[in-house]
């Protein structure tokens, strides 16, 4: 272990890959990891990639790693997939444009199942982003999964969400279903070439109108990612929104909510496999074994397994 967490610190692949294996299975190692390579200081800024599937968000990470490595930054990419039925592995999906980047030192992708999460992310990723902060990346992005309209977990985990759409991606009733104006730092209007691009640019646009301008509102960026149309502009925006945060010390503020949720889901990880000894587990089983009618309700089960 000692020898993994001088790799980490030297940036070494494998042992930042052998660290987020373990972290990510909840391996025995996981604590002593977690404990030591917790950040304390870091420059690492996390940008988190969402929206719904087609949007092209892995167009975009692959066009934002190309910039930032221009700029000679350390490069993070977590890449969240559907979880395999079978396995419950990543089902990868459409990554093989990212392959160009396996043979540079600068770049780390790891793509990373969701295992049942709802929330687009999967439970040890900001665990994970720990590691790739420890190994002093400059930037680490998250894609989520992308399985709804919209992935809320990233809100919490990243300093900057980018919410790609299309033109394609609904009217303006969907889009306020979606909760957009309230997770969005940077609206990415990808595919512009397409029909009625115009026609939700001027939605979103109408939108943002109604945001109190004192807050921050936040940007539109149009891109044809595949063309790389756009996308300077896109991590031009991307700058803003970190120099925003900087100037109106919102970025301790994400800085501190991720340690209070770190702290939260720890104690909840803990105490529920504290909670559920063998006794307790018996007690449920035999309620199970009646018949509805004779079954205590979840609130009798409870105070009575709270008083064990």
């Amino acid at each position: 272990m000692t020898n993994i967490l001088k790799g980490i610190k030297a940036g070494n692949p494998k042992s930042i890959a052998i660290a987020i294996t373990i972290i990510e299975n909840d391996l025995k190692d996981k604590g002593h990891i977690v404990k030591n390579i917790f950040p304390k200081h870091t420059k690492t800024h996390r940008i988190g990639i969402t929206g719904p599937p087609g949007a092209g968000k892995s167009s975009i990470t692959n066009k934002l790693i190309e910039k930032y490595r221009a700029e000679n930054k350390k490069v993070g990419v977590l890449l969240v997939d559907p979880s395999s039925p079978f396995t419950s592995g990543a089902v990868l999906g459409d990554r093989i444009r990212m392959n160009n980047f396996y043979n540079d030192s600068k770049v780390y992708i790891r793509s990373m199942a969701s295992r049942g999460s709802s929330g687009g992310l999967t439970k040890n990723i900001n665990q994970v982003a720990n590691v790739l902060e420890s190994a002093e990346f400059d930037v680490v992005i998250f894609e989520t999964v992308g399985v709804g309209q919209i992935d809320l977990d990233v809100v919490n985990s990243v300093d900057s969400v980018l919410v790609v759409l299309v033109p394609e991606s609904g009217d303006d009733i969907q889009i306020m279903k979606a909760g957009l104006i309230e997770i969005a730092d940077i609206f990415i209007i990808n595919k512009y070439d397409r029909k009625d691009a115009d026609k939700l640019n001027l939605v979103l646009k109408n939108m943002l109108s109604l945001i109190d301008k004192s807050k921050h509102v936040p940007f539109i960026v149009k891109t044809i990612a595949i063309d790389d149309f756009g996308i300077n502009k896109l991590v031009k925006q991307i700058e803003n929104h970190l120099k925003y945060l900087i100037k109106n010390k919102l970025l301790m503020k994400k800085h501190n909510d991720r340690y209070i949720n770190s702290i939260k889901n720890i104690l909840y990880q803990e105490y529920e496999e504290e909670f559920w000894n063998d006794k307790r587990k018996k007690i449920l089983v035999k309620n199970l074994d009646k018949n509805l009618k004779d079954r205590k309700t979840p609130y009798e089960i409870i105070n009575k397994l709270k008083s064990i």
